[in-house]
Formats: C-alpha cells, sequence, structure tokens
C-alpha cells in the first residue's frame, strides 16, 4: 500500500495535469468559434462553385471536356489525399480519418489496383506510415502556419494536377473529416478527379437558382472549365482543411473536457483512499498510546 506521501505527491500530480487539461479545453472553446465560422462560410462558396461547375458542363461534349472532367478513362491508379491534424490530443478525430482512408486503401489493393496517397498532417502520416510506408508519395506539413489560407490549399491543388498531367493516377479522392457540431465530426471521402459534374444539392435547391435560364458563355464553355475545374479543386481542399480544424478543435474540446472530469474522479478517490489510510494510522497511534498509558 502506498504511503501517505506517496499519495499526496499523487494527487499533486493529477490536479497538476487537471489545470493542463482545463487550459487546453479552454483554448480549444476559444478557437473552435472561429474555426467553425470559417469552415461555414466555407461550404456556401463550395456549393455554389459546384453548381456552377455543373451548369457548365452540361454544354460541353464528351470531346470538348476537359481532361480532369472526362478522367483518362482508366481506374487503375489511384490517389488518396488524406488530410488530418498536426497535432494529437483530440480523442479519435485523427484515428477516424486515417480509417477510412486505409479501408479505402485495402479495398483498392486487394481488387488489384495500385494505390498512392498524399498525407496532409502529421498524425494521419504516423498512422498510416506504419501499413502504407511506401505507398506515399507526398507530405505536406502545416504544423508552421498559424491561419490557413487559400494558398495553402491551392499548393497542394498545383500539386496533385501536376501529377495528374504526368499521368501518376487516374482518380484521386479526398479524405477529411466534416463538422458537425462539438461532439460530432464525420469522415467523409470526395471524389476530385475525375471532377463531378452532378453539382451540389444544397445549392440546387437554392431560392436565387434561376431554373430553366439559358446562359451564353464568354468563352467558349470549355475554356472556361479549364480555369474552372483546377480552381474547384483548390476550393474543395480548403474546405476540407477548414472543416478539419474546426473537428480538430471540437473534438479536443470534447477530449479535454472528459480528461478533466476524470482528473476529477481520480482526485475524489485518491482523497478518500489517503484520509482512509490517514484515519487509520492516527487510529493506530491512538491505540498505542492507550496501550502504553495502561501499562503504567
Amino acid at each position: 500500500m502506498p504511503s501517505l506521501k506517496d499519495l499526496r505527491n499523487r494527487i499533486a500530480s493529477v490536479k497538476a495535469t487537471q489545470k493542463i487539461t482545463k487550459a487546453m479545453q479552454m483554448v480549444a472553446a476559444a478557437k473552435l468559434r472561429r474555426a467553425q465560422e470559417a469552415a461555414e462560410a466555407a461550404r456556401p462558396y463550395s456549393q455554389r462553385m459546384g453548381a456552377v461547375l455543373a451548369n457548365i458542363a452540361q454544354n460541353v461534349s464528351g470531346d470538348d471536356a476537359p481532361k480532369l472532367m472526362a478522367g483518362t478513362g482508366a481506374d487503375n491508379v489511384h490517389l488518396l489525399i488524406v488530410c488530418t491534424a498536426e497535432r494529437g490530443l483530440c480523442g479519435g478525430f485523427n484515428s477516424q480519418i486515417a480509417r477510412l482512408a486505409r479501408d479505402h486503401a485495402r479495398k483498392l489493393l486487394s481488387e488489384g489496383k495500385t494505390v498512392k496517397i498524399i498525407t496532409v498532417g502529421k498524425k494521419g502520416a504516423d498512422i498510416l506510415k506504419r501499413e502504407f510506408g511506401s505507398l506515399i508519395v507526398e507530405h505536406f506539413n502545416l504544423r508552421e502556419v498559424k491561419q490557413l489560407a487559400f494558398v495553402n490549399a491551392d499548393q497542394i491543388g498545383r500539386k496533385v494536377i501536376a501529377l495528374f498531367d504526368e499521368g501518376a493516377f487516374d482518380i484521386c479522392t479526398l479524405f477529411y473529416s466534416e463538422f458537425k457540431s462539438v461532439i460530432s465530426q464525420v469522415p467523409t471521402a470526395l471524389q476530385l478527379i475525375p471532377a463531378s459534374a452532378g453539382g451540389d444539392a444544397e445549392a440546387d435547391r437554392a431560392p436565387d437558382s434561376a431554373l430553366g435560364a439559358l446562359y451564353e458563355y464568354e468563352p467558349e464553355p470549355s475554356v472556361i472549365l479549364d480555369d474552372l475545374i483546377p480552381r474547384n479543386l483548390s476550393v474543395q481542399i480548403f474546405r476540407a482543411l477548414l472543416e478539419n480544424v474546426a473537428g480538430e478543435m471540437g473534438a479536443k474540446m470534447s477530449a479535454m473536457d472528459n480528461a478533466t472530469r476524470n482528473a476529477g474522479d481520480m482526485i475524489n478517490k485518491l482523497s478518500i483512499t489517503y484520509n482512509r489510510q490517514r484515519q487509520a494510522q492516527i487510529t493506530k497511534e491512538l491505540i498505542e498510546i492507550i496501550s502504553g498509558a495502561e501499562a503504567l
């Protein structure tokens, strides 16, 4: 049984840990609001971008469609872009995204496909490196980036397009976590190449959508798509990064709250053990005093 000194040291250590987790919870809560606002602000833009892309694509025939939309006509080589956080202490946030990407990669490999992986974020890279280290072709480190900007996503998008132009892959899929609430972040897979021309359902239901309207394009729709599709790819990656930041802060806030509560429960249990042991020691000393006095 630990001594009273050991119990006091243990209680002090857990209290210090509780202060740290409480501080991290408050920091995550402060960052969550700004991250959530940024993620929610990016959604309408990406949705309308998808709607515009779908509208223009309807006026392009199959032969005139850009290669990024038409694809290579094959599905032998798959590129997976896995976006996770740079830091941990956020529960199962990173592992859920990595698990979705890992299951998808295993399925493709079992079908005889070739898989290549681009990782964004240290934690996802560390998880996937254990099993798919040889398949990782590029890693983007955003640890030093304090405020995410479109230029960060555009850098990733340009790399993906360069690989596609080299014929390095046929299909590209983006993995990230969509922010729903503080306690709910949904791992999501989104195909980027070939670009989907289906539009966005919410954008299509927007009140300002002019159903049946006719549009004239200048220059030609194919020329517009040549510029719009690469931009849309970077927009979707940027939205994924913003969703990840909001999801990370929400998961971290929830994880640190649970850690603070668990530390409080442990302090209570240790305090009860300490008090009982101290009471037993005092009782023992009293018995020894009384026995000595009676012996005299």
